[in-house]
């Protein structure tokens, strides 16, 4: 959320910028915004006014009484009585202008870096650099969910019955496999300094819309019927929530933590083939890396995080790739994010596996999490990046560990996760 001071200030940058993600259809509410603005200070300003005044006539009530001059006293009571109600109904409309102004300037994209490149949606995204040789091998790789059938480690039928569509069985060694990706993670992110923490998985609606826009929350949250609780989407979003309304000693920035949780996401919209099977489902697990930190320091910890999930992914062998998302693939938050994007010998394609994002001050200004400095307060930037999301990143491990065999080759790092096992093979 933008700072209403820079918007009152820099209304052609504040339109420009809505253009560049193109959203233009709220460029009126740059203007919504200045006039609410407006009333609401004007309203404030009467109403410091009216206190003074009352104060004032208040302490003049004394003297009169002491005087003797009972008339006197009692106009300036009935003033007092009017310079109350009038209060009421500034207060009231102060309250309610609020509100609307809160709600325009929370629809307002954060202003993008300079470096975003323009366009409209992801297929305008700009490769920025290759990690690891792609390799296509000579014989055929199945489709994901057949690797998976081959070594009975997946069950999408029962699913179906037992939750729907987007749900899945994990079995065996492909279970296995998958709890042990997501421990590799929690240990690579540990030794790079992080600390670990698993969060609530629910969070209320002030910390939802205290961390995303409301597009992002219609098209994600579930709500729990009956109470002010959402199932998260990402741990970003309780870890983020964990410092509200805090104000933190700047000497004890930088947070740097590392969270796991299950996550659940509506996925709204239809879905192309190479999304069927275990690619974009309802429910998954996911290790997460946020940090909070002072402003300047931001665009540095953006780059060590995009680069912990390259290396992490290097690490097992998976050729990566990072994409600078354009200006039109940016959630309204998101100042600046870099898209890892790992290599599918199957597709011959590279297809996303993280997403690293610098938000700046737009969620703490939302969640009220300040830093305090030599010369007062102000506001933290808040990042964050996906580790490893499994079944994405299994996907991405079997296909490029997949041996002409029909056996999956478990990369070094990753066999003391998997009881020393050097290769998965058929049962």
């Amino acid at each position: 959320m933008l700072d209403i001071k820079f918007l009152r200030e820099n209304p052609e940058i504040v339109r420009e910028n809505i253009k560049k993600k193109f959203q233009d259809q709220k460029l009126p509410l740059v203007d919504e915004a200045i006039d609410l603005d407006a009333k609401k200070r004007a309203a404030q300003q009467e109403a410091d006014s009216l206190r003074a005044e009352r104060n004032s006539i208040s302490k003049q009530i004394g003297m009169f009484m002491a005087k003797g001059q009972k008339d006197d006293a009692e106009n300036a009571k009935k003033k007092v009585g009017e310079f109350a109600a009038r209060l009421s109904e500034l207060e009231v409309l102060e309250a309610e202008l609020d509100e609307k102004l809160t709600t325009v300037m929370m629809t307002i994209p954060n202003i993008i870096d300079d470096s975003v490149p323009i366009g409209k949606d992801d297929s305008e995204n700009v490769e920025v650099q290759r990690y690891g040789e792609p390799v296509v091998p000579d014989f055929e790789i199945p489709y994901h969910t057949e690797i998976m059938e081959k070594f009975e480690g997946i069950d999408l039928d029962s699913a179906r019955k037992v939750a729907g569509n987007g749900f899945y069985y994990l079995m065996g060694d492909i279970a296995r496999l998958h709890s042990a990706v997501i421990s590799y993670a929690r240990d690579f992110m540990i030794n790079r300094g992080f600390t670990y923490c698993v969060p609530p998985f629910m969070i209320r609606s002030n910390v939802v819309t205290g961390v995303m826009s409301f597009a992002e929350m219609d098209a994600m949250m579930y709500k729990i019927e009956g109470e002010d609780l959402y199932l998260i989407g990402t741990s970003e979003h309780s870890m983020i929530g964990k410092f509200i309304d805090t104000i933190t000693p700047e000497e004890k920035l930088p947070y740097t933590l590392t969270s796991y949780s299950p996550c659940f996401r509506k996925e709204k919209g239809a879905h192309g083939i190479e999304e069927r099977g275990v690619y974009r489902i309802h429910q998954f697990e996911k290790q997460e890396m946020i940090v909070v930190c002072k402003p300047e320091e931001s665009r540095m910890w953006f780059d060590k995080l995009w680069q912990n999930t390259v290396d992490l992914f290097r690490s097992l062998d998976i050729p990566v790739r990072t994409l600078e998302c354009c200006s039109g693939d940016l959630a309204d938050l998101k100042v600046k994010s870099v898209d890892v994007e790992a290599w599918s010998p199957r597709q011959k394609k590279y297809f996303e596996v993280g997403s690293c994002s610098n938000l700046t001050d737009a969620q703490a200004r939302r969640l009220k999490i300040r830093v305090k400095g030599k010369n007062g307060n102000y506001l933290a930037h808040t990042l964050n990046n996906t580790v490893v999301a499994p079944p994405r990143m299994l996907i991405a491990f079997l296909e490029n560990n997949l041996q002409d065999d029909g056996s999956v080759r478990i990369p070094e790092a990753l066999r003391p996760y998997m009881g020393g096992m050097e290769k998965i093979v058929k049962k």
